[in-house]
């Protein structure tokens, strides 16, 4: 009991990360880089609520450890949007944006103590989570768009239909997640202005739609059509929930869309 407590422990510990701690980060040099790296940041985030919702049902230590791996993974996004010298958002407005990571960070601490300490969440708290997450991300995509039209270069539309499609998947996966562990989880889906679901599951149809359409090498298909096999065996899960799912396979398939996808991106880029 004590050592899976000091284990829970140092967890925790690695939260306590500080958006300013890596000064030996390599600055970023072009609005492209900006731009991917403030993309990964919001697939974290999303992948780390993800993570919790899971926990808060039954304080796996599994989950725990996957919400440390995904909040690292965007402290390192976001110390490299820090230490970019692209010059496509203002100090303030990537401070802004850091400052709610912070306070993310500190609300992803205080829940998973609450589960910790008394065996379930409190309600308030799991709804401040998800508020911040959804406003955390609001500021991100308003962001992305304004270091977009900054960078000066020519969007591929191709590799920006693939970076929706993972955003949209990432939320719809958390706001998924929330409803399966939770028996209030309309609570915990973000702002009541957001698209349902079934809505996400439309635009996310379109948006893969985009990312098949023009010519594909052989590896680009097979990272495509990866994602398409995936999302057709779990769409009608996101559009008609139904709480006899197995839960576990509709995460799985979705995090493993969101890796086709990151695929996807990474050869999209490299023809680019």
């Amino acid at each position: 009991m004590k050592d899976a407590r000091l284990r829970i422990q140092s967890l925790l510990a690695a939260l306590l990360l500080l958006s300013l701690t890596a000064f030996g980060a390599q600055a970023q040099d072009t609005g492209a880089d900006f731009l991917s790296d403030l993309h990964d940041f919001r697939i974290n985030n999303y992948l780390a609520l993800d993570s919790f919702y899971a926990f808060s049902a039954n304080g796996d230590t599994e989950a725990l450890n996957r919400i440390v791996g995904s909040i690292n993974a965007s402290n390192n996004a976001m110390n490299a949007v820090i230490a970019s010298t692209s010059g496509v958002l203002s100090p303030q407005q990537v401070e802004g944006l850091n400052q709610d990571f912070d306070q993310f960070k500190d609300l992803m601490r205080g829940n998973i103590n609450e589960v910790r300490d008394r065996g379930y969440p409190d309600l308030r708290l799991m709804a401040d989570l998800a508020n911040k997450a959804s406003s955390m991300n609001e500021r991100a995509t308003e962001l992305y768009g304004v270091a977009q039209e900054n960078s000066g270069t020519q969007a591929d539309a191709r590799i920006e239909s693939a970076r929706s499609a993972a955003v949209v998947m990432a939320q719809m996966m958390a706001r998924y997640s929330a409803r399966t562990h939770s028996s209030v989880a309309q609570t915990f889906q973000g702002a009541s202005d957001e698209a349902s679901l079934d809505q996400q599951a439309l635009m996310f149809d379109s948006l893969l739609a985009r990312v098949q359409s023009g010519s594909a090498s052989a590896e680009l298909k097979a990272a495509i059509d990866d994602v398409s096999s995936k999302w057709q065996f779990i769409r009608s899960s996101y559009i008609n929930y139904n709480e006899n799912n197995v839960s576990f396979v509709i995460d799985r398939y979705s995090k493993g869309i969101i890796r086709s996808l990151t695929t996807t991106i990474e050869i999209l880029e490299s023809n680019a």
